[in-house]
């Protein structure tokens, strides 16, 4: 139990994000997974009204302002180096301020996701837009996250909210499966100003093959070309194959 609580802490500490940066930038396949996403960023960003701040949620170690220089990063933690100290739930933005809010693995640790999306409501322009990459609850990732990740992983949680006492040792890892699956006709029902035009699962293997934010990585980057190859492949035959899923909202 001690070593549990003393776990959770070193994950909520804000002196962490220098091992972050350092795993990040020790790390090819990664940089290299994460630079597929800030390109799915840039492409939901065209689409986008040109009025508007672009903000992206639980920045962490992002290296986003690399791609998108005038991307506002935030985190819940004062990391060093952010933009913002920002609260996803009560966002300092006035009304219909924000054209685009990005976030990677952020989304299953917002314990009220209800008030996100209001929030999210509140400061979009019309036509503004939520890029979302978040857990997939597929085949293989779902015995993983149960099993295997250090974060908990619920997909029969009767809520929505779950309560948290470290904004990155507590989450739900299933989150985005009960709000944009299993109940998604409720998302539909409560938030008739949010539209969900893309929901994509994606890479069943890579992120794991590469550690994650771990230290050690089995994919070196001349094998990244390859291994995204298995994955496309994979996921062709099955969308359940996936281990993360792009979700795409407009206002």
């Amino acid at each position: 139990m001690k070593s549990d609580q003393r776990k959770n802490s070193s994950l909520d500490s804000i002196d962490r994000i220098h091992e972050l940066r350092l795993t990040t930038k020790n790390k090819p396949s990664l940089r290299l997974y994460y630079l597929e996403i800030y390109k799915k960023y840039e492409e939901c960003l065209k689409k986008c009204p040109s009025e508007g701040k672009i903000l992206e949620l639980g920045s962490g170690g992002s290296f986003i302002k690399e791609v998108i220089p005038e991307a506002i990063t935030s985190d819940v933690l004062a990391y060093e180096g952010i933009d913002q100290v920002i609260d996803a739930t009560k966002m300092p933005f006035p009304d219909q301020s924000l054209r685009v809010i990005f976030m990677s693995n952020v989304f299953h640790h917002i314990p009220d996701v209800e008030a996100f999306f209001n929030e999210a409501t509140r400061c979009l322009v019309p036509g503004g837009r939520v890029f979302i990459v978040d857990p997939y609850a597929g085949c293989l990732s779902s015995l993983i996250y149960r099993y295997l990740h250090h974060e908990p992983f619920e997909p029969n949680a009767k809520e929505w909210k779950f309560q948290s006492k470290g904004p990155l040792s507590d989450a739900n890892g299933a989150l985005s499966y009960i709000v944009f699956q299993r109940d998604y006709a409720r998302f539909q029902m409560q938030w008739t100003d949010l539209k969900m035009i893309r929901f994509e699962p994606h890479t069943p293997l890579r992120y794991w093959w590469m550690g994650g934010l771990k230290k050690w990585s089995l994919l070196p980057s001349w094998a990244f070309g390859f291994a995204s190859t298995i994955d496309h492949l994979l996921i062709k035959i099955s969308p359940n194959f996936a281990s993360f899923v792009d979700i795409e909202l407009i206002k």
